[in-house]
């Protein structure tokens, strides 16, 4: 006995109260700007019909390493082995999961299917400003539907999710591209071999954070010659459609080039002008994007990133034995939102929301009784009530409310009890007023 407690003390004092790195505890304060984030997108959502759904926490370490791309689907998987040795990994996105829940149903179910769902998700990646391992997303897709109205609606839904948090147009702008003109550019304008294909993806992807030199040079490493480089960097340098055109004059022809300018189009006549505007070196990383591709982008001069993405994934069926199963979602991250929100001083919603709050201390113990009466009343009239647990003295009572920013304080002791009333003090006016029991 002595040898077990002498080793419990040892490992109580190596263990630390701070959570593991790359994941944070949501104090109540943060809990409200998060829970003000996810009522946000749900409200955005249901707005639009789509229905909300929640996958397993973790799935077959093999469908994400099918299609999640070299660094999510390999070295920022999260993996374990069950205890039959299945290797198993915790979701590090949505997008496998939701296809291989709707593969299941897709057949017999009536098209399209909107769906969303705000789950929490991990990558064992290095954590930085806006990019945690532990991290939440809103995931919505539309399932069923090859039609432009759906990649139009998606889009559309990025806007209208920014609208809903009160962003200024001008702090944000949405940018799309097309994987079917990235095919165009890479087969009949630079023509690079099936080989050298993925790599230069990979590059092109990255390319917003590259040097001129650092983006030619890795092209060389790759194999490709002047000629390719320099028509890959008219793409890739277009500040339009009109200025592409003007660069690449055969991309006019191209299906996706088409595609993206008919979305763009519709949307500025919806009301969006402005918003969305064509952007070459918006790629997306994954491999299973087939069509349309978007990021919105915080044009904050702190933040200057990409805010979430998304795109359409018409492939990704196959992986469950579902040949046709057309699909384009977009998915929100908590992070970088919480971080535009703040820089843009977005968060006043969020005490704007709070109800109003009552504290009713235990002053009397001969009260003690009413007064847990008085506050389940209350709580049933719709108010927030909190009930003191020990007896306090006005000024300890006092002191708690105003460190907890109470709206108001009740107070009900013997001289109350004997009047059959109780004292409301507002809090923030100092005005008192007697109320019958």
């Amino acid at each position: 006995m002595a040898i077990t407690n002498q080793f419990n003390n040892q490992l109580t004092s190596q263990l630390t109260s701070q959570p593991p790195k790359g994941t944070y505890d949501w104090f109540p304060e943060e809990f409200r700007i998060r829970k003000y984030i996810f009522d946000t997108w749900r409200q955005v959502c249901t707005s639009f019909g789509y229905e909300e759904y929640l996958t397993p926490v973790f799935e077959s370490a093999e469908i994400y390493r099918a299609k999640s791309g070299e660094d999510i689907g390999g070295k920022e998987l999260m993996v374990f082995t069950d205890k039959a040795g299945r290797e198993l990994a915790i979701r590090p996105e949505m997008t496998p999961s939701v296809t291989r829940m709707v593969s299941r149903i897709y057949e017999g179910a009536s098209k399209p299917l909107r769906l969303f769902s705000i789950a929490n998700f991990v990558r064992n990646e290095k954590p930085q400003r806006g990019r945690n391992r532990e991290f939440w997303q809103l995931n919505l897709d539309i399932f069923g539907s090859r039609s432009l109205q759906s990649d139009v609606e998606i889009a559309q839904m990025c806007a209208e999710i920014m609208l809903a948090f009160d962003a200024p147009r001008e702090s944000f702008t949405i940018f799309l591209n097309n994987r079917k003109l990235i095919e165009f550019i890479l087969n009949q304008v630079a023509q690079v071999s099936a080989e050298q294909k993925v790599a230069v993806v990979r590059i092109l992807d990255k390319s917003a954070k590259l040097s001129a030199d650092e983006f030619n040079s890795r092209l060389v490493e790759v194999g490709l010659n002047a000629e390719q480089i320099g028509n890959l960097s008219k793409f890739i340098n277009a500040g339009s459609g009109a200025d592409l055109i003007a660069a690449l004059p055969e991309v006019a022809a191209d299906e996706g080039y088409q595609e993206t300018m008919i979305i763009i189009e519709h949307l500025d006549k919806l009301g969006y002008e402005g918003i969305f505007n064509f952007r070459p070196n918006v790629i997306r990383g994954f491999d299973y994007y087939d069509g349309m591709v978007l990021e919105v982008f915080d044009k904050h001069p702190d933040n200057q990133r990409a805010l979430f993405g998304g795109g359409r994934y018409n492939g990704l069926g196959k992986l469950f034995g579902v040949a046709e199963l057309p699909a384009v979602g977009v998915a929100p991250g908590d992070e970088t939102l919480r971080l535009f929100l703040e820089s843009w001083n977005l968060l006043g919603k969020v005490k704007e929301q709070q109800v109003e709050r009552y504290y009713a201390p235990m002053l009397d113990i001969n009260s003690a009784g009413a007064l847990q009466k008085l506050a389940r009343r209350l709580r049933q009239e719709g108010k927030v009530v909190e009930l003191g647990l020990e007896l306090q003295k006005f000024n300890k009572a006092f002191d708690y409310a105003n460190r907890k920013h109470f709206d108001y304080v009740v107070i009900l002791g013997d001289q109350e009890l004997t009047q059959n009333v109780y004292k409301l003090k507002n809090m923030t006016t100092g005005e008192q007023q007697d109320l019958a029991l």
